[in-house]
């Protein structure tokens, strides 16, 4: 297959969209944890959480936008200035998927789709409890994508919670242990496991690669 700028714009609405969503190759899968000022609580599958920077620790994500379709998830962490991110599990993976239905702000998606909230440590916004890998983050900034209308969401760390055996004694951390799930577009999951490690790239460790 080969499409032009021209072909991609002409093609079927929703065949575009699938195209286009799995492209960039399997992304994070993770559910997002709000709660509001009235205690109305919200979780919601992402695919696009992002590292940003280890110091700070920072995270981001892109959201919809906000117009004539609720995004609670948003309304929630601006209103409160929390939220949480956790990763996905395999296991509940149909679960974290039915989180995306736009179900009314009155319904916690966390009870509609038997999910657990769990509260840690005095912080404001659920974690999911079926996550192995939990973090909580206090929202900092918002930047408008101008082009399509979306928003980049930045949080830093507040709380991260991983199990023990998951991290080496050097910081890394092994996603195959606890089984997190990848996303291809917007509905097929996939398992992780590791293929390789390799040391900091340095131009004098270069291997030959015959070239």
């Amino acid at each position: 297959m080969y499409l032009t700028k021209s072909d991609i714009e002409n093609l079927e609405r929703k065949k575009r969209l699938n195209i286009i969503n799995s492209v960039s190759g399997i992304k994070p899968a993770n559910l997002i944890g709000t709660k509001s000022k009235d205690g109305q609580t919200n979780v919601a599958i992402f695919s696009s959480v992002f590292h940003l920077g280890s110091d700070p620790a920072l995270l981001g994500f892109i959201t919809r936008p906000t117009g004539e379709v609720p995004r609670h998830t948003y309304e929630n962490l601006k209103e409160t200035g929390f939220y949480t991110i956790n990763h996905v599990p395999t296991t509940i993976a149909d679960k974290a998927h039915y989180t995306s239905a736009k179900v009314d702000r009155e319904v916690s998606e966390f009870e509609r789709c038997g999910l657990t909230e769990e509260y840690l440590n005095g912080f404001h916004a659920p974690f999911v409890k079926e996550s192995s890998l939990k973090i909580g983050l206090s929202f900092q900034e918002e930047l408008p994508i101008k082009i399509n209308g979306t928003i980049m969401i930045i949080g830093q760390i507040e709380e991260l919670i991983i199990p023990d055996e998951a991290v080496d004694e050097k910081g890394y951390i092994d996603l195959s242990l606890y089984n997190t799930a990848g996303i291809s577009g917007l509905n097929t999951y996939y398992s992780l496991q590791p293929v390789a490690s390799f040391p900091y790239a340095r131009p004098s460790e270069i291997p030959d690669f015959g070239a």
